[in-house]
């Protein structure tokens, strides 16, 4: 992962990147690589009932949540945050929409890629999210979608870690040490005001991972340290020429 010089998240609302790859973000982004986040909603009827609490309308909520989203990515040195306000609870995506989402990932190029994991029944928006992005990743790789156009190479996506992991059939195969930039994400964590009991459970879960890190390094055996790690699983084979 960290050779990449371009790495498109795409995020089915607000917070999403935020919670489950603001390491990741934040990390690659002090390595030089130019990270894109593509968030299609702002969680604004289904992930913000803290708004709805206070009595704001649709519009104030929405505005909040863009406010929340641009000064979190603004804190992990985001390259461009992408919203395309299509609407939450439930996420849809017309054909016009996706191939829109085509056309970002094939400006971007991306060296590898992120969004949900493929099954979520707490909440369909993310593994629709991931199905769009499956759907896009391909087209993009189409000669004959826009032809003339640079078609897209073979990016690994890295699925983020779900709310409720143990129920989702997640299972991660690369767990990456967030320690150097823990401040950044905790900070970028604490710009999302509508969901502020989840700044200590995503926390717990860095740590939870850091664990899981530092036993599969070598654990007793002179395994490396680690406090904040997050998880990923990976769709796609990696091509390598040694092990």
């Amino acid at each position: 992962m960290t050779e990449a010089k371009r790495a498109l998240i795409i995020s089915a609302h607000a917070a999403d990147f935020v919670w489950r790859c603001g390491g990741a973000i934040a990390l690659h982004a002090e390595m030089g690589v130019e990270v894109t986040v593509a968030c299609l909603s702002f969680g604004e009827r289904g992930e913000s009932a803290r708004l709805w609490k206070e009595g704001k309308t649709l519009e104030e909520v929405k505005a909040a949540r863009r406010s929340e989203a641009e000064a979190a990515a603004e804190v992990l040195g985001v390259h461009e945050l992408v919203c395309f306000d299509l609407g939450d609870y439930p996420l849809h995506l017309e054909k016009d929409d996706k191939y829109r989402l085509v056309d970002l990932i094939r400006k971007v190029q991306p060296d590898w890629m992120m969004s949900h994991s493929r099954y979520d029944p707490y909440n369909t928006d993310h593994m629709y999210m991931t199905q769009v992005a499956l759907e896009a990743r391909m087209i993009a790789q189409a000669w004959g979608h826009n032809p003339g156009e640079k078609v897209l190479g073979a990016p690994q996506l890295y699925l983020f870690e779900p709310h409720q992991t143990e129920q989702m059939g997640w299972k991660p195969d690369v767990f990456l040490d967030v320690t150097p930039v823990w401040e950044k994400k905790r900070a970028a964590m604490e710009c999302m005001n509508g969901q502020v009991h989840l700044w200590e459970y995503y926390t717990r879960v860095a740590q939870q991972r850091a664990n899981h890190f530092k036993r599969n390094s070598g654990g007793q055996a002179g395994g490396r340290d680690c406090r904040y790690a997050e998880g990923f699983e990976s769709v796609f084979p990696r091509c390598v020429d040694g092990l």
